[in-house]
């Protein structure tokens, strides 16, 4: 661990809570078809929209609120489509203007680690939404860099690694998804560290842990103090 310079943070559901709220959207969105479906049918229509639609929306608020549109128009089945969306916008509203809540432990971690290491942001997510997240969660003092990213591949993790100027031996990756924080992260070379969330959005799945020796999970972000 001594080889560590740079420590990355995932922000979504490592840093503050996020899904929790998206989650609520989504039972709000399923209720407005309560009488006409069942809240899994609406719910799986809704991911089959996100799905198709990530290449052009990417990740955020805005683009869950045009999929929950798309969905709505799908199986609406008569009833007013123009009253259904006001309905969405305001669900989307709400999202938006949620309150940043830490998670347990994150500042007081984040204050200990920075005069040792170099922190950063990268989380992925819509620009404006992560920049506000960001800003009042009162967080942004501690950080070197903050990287917004559209996605979280290999290709993007080295792009971000030759940015802080840093070898991949040196760089560790913090966040709550195998599939975005720490498996790309481990094929650039880099170390990743795993923090589950207790809501894991169907995308971000990946069942299976890595067998790797740069590879570590902990139980809450302040079980990195006991090793860095």
């Amino acid at each position: 661990m001594n080889s560590i310079h740079v420590i990355a943070f995932d922000a979504d559901d490592t840093l503050w809570i996020n899904e929790t709220y998206f989650h609520e959207a989504e039972m709000a969105f399923c209720e407005l078809f309560k009488d006409e479906h069942p809240n899994k049918t609406v719910s799986e229509e809704l991911f089959a929209a996100e799905m198709k639609n990530l290449h052009l929306y990417g990740y955020g608020v805005k683009g869950f609120m045009l999929c929950m549109i798309e969905t709505a128009g799908k199986i609406s089945n008569g009833v007013s489509y123009g009253s259904l969306t006001e309905k969405i916008i305001e669900i989307g509203h709400g999202l938006l203007q949620k309150p940043v809540e830490l998670l347990d432990g994150v500042a007081e971690t984040l204050d200990q680690l920075k005069e040792r290491y170099r922190l950063v942001v990268a989380t992925k997510g819509d620009l404006l939404d992560q920049e506000r997240k960001l800003k009042k969660s009162g967080l942004q003092d501690y950080f070197h860099h903050i990287e917004i990213m559209s996605e979280k591949k290999n290709s993007d993790y080295q792009k971000l690694i030759r940015h802080l100027d840093c070898k991949p031996e040196h760089f560790l990756m913090v966040g709550n998804s195998i599939k975005s924080d720490v498996l790309p992260v481990l094929e650039t070379g880099g170390y990743a560290a795993h923090i589950p969330y207790h809501i894991t959005w169907a995308h971000e799945h990946h069942e299976q842990k890595p067998k790797s020796e740069r590879f570590m999970e902990f139980k809450n972000i302040r079980e990195i103090l006991d090793y860095f």
